[in-house]
């Protein structure tokens, strides 16, 4: 089990050998830097987040045997997809693309289970809001809405400041190079 930043648990299984069995799925994902600068000229953005992402896809019944962990109180198998496997974020992306594929690149960016619902003019965000989330809920997808933020000017996504304007430095990234005390030897330089 490993703590997560949110104070929840996270079950860790060492899938090493049933990684070295898979063959690599070669899925392309996004570029971040695409994604970030398709963020630019948009007024208002929403930022999504899927809960449990790789959770929410179910397991081919043939496969759930390779899953199989031991316990103290048993033999069990994921009927989900766990984290950890080797093409989960491959998986997880082309799930994504299929689900949005009318809406990629136009309203919606998606990386993996992080996505973007990015609106030119103020008054068209409900309406793009009601197209992904009839998709969200045509193919039971849930949302973590701790990580989720509707309407907004500007937001973190995928580590960027995004807002209309373009990207903004985050200050959490930068907080240690602000935070540099000025060398003040001809060795600290």
């Amino acid at each position: 089990m490993v703590k997560k930043a949110n104070g929840k648990w996270r079950i860790c299984i060492n899938f090493t050998d049933l990684k070295k069995a898979c063959p690599k799925d070669s899925f392309p994902l996004p570029r971040i830097d695409q994604l970030i600068d398709a963020t630019t000229g948009h007024e208002l953005l929403s930022f999504i987040d899927a809960f449990s992402g790789y959770n929410q896809i179910r397991m081919h019944p043939g496969d759930q045997e390779r899953t199989a962990f031991i316990t103290n109180r048993g033999l069990y198998c994921y009927k989900v997809m766990p984290f950890g496997l080797k093409n989960v974020g491959a998986t997880y992306q082309r799930l994504v693309n299929e689900v949005f594929k009318e809406w990629l690149g136009w309203n919606v960016e998606a990386y993996v289970d992080d996505m973007l619902v990015k609106s030119k003019k103020v008054e068209h965000h409900l309406a793009d809001l009601r197209e992904v989330f009839d998709t969200l809920r045509k193919y039971k997808m849930k949302l973590n809405p701790t990580k989720c933020a509707f309407g907004v000017a500007f937001g973190k996504f995928l580590g960027f400041m995004v807002t209309h304007r373009g990207i903004k430095a985050n200050s959490e990234k930068i907080k240690a190079i602000l935070d540099m005390p000025s060398p003040r030897t001809h060795k600290e330089v």
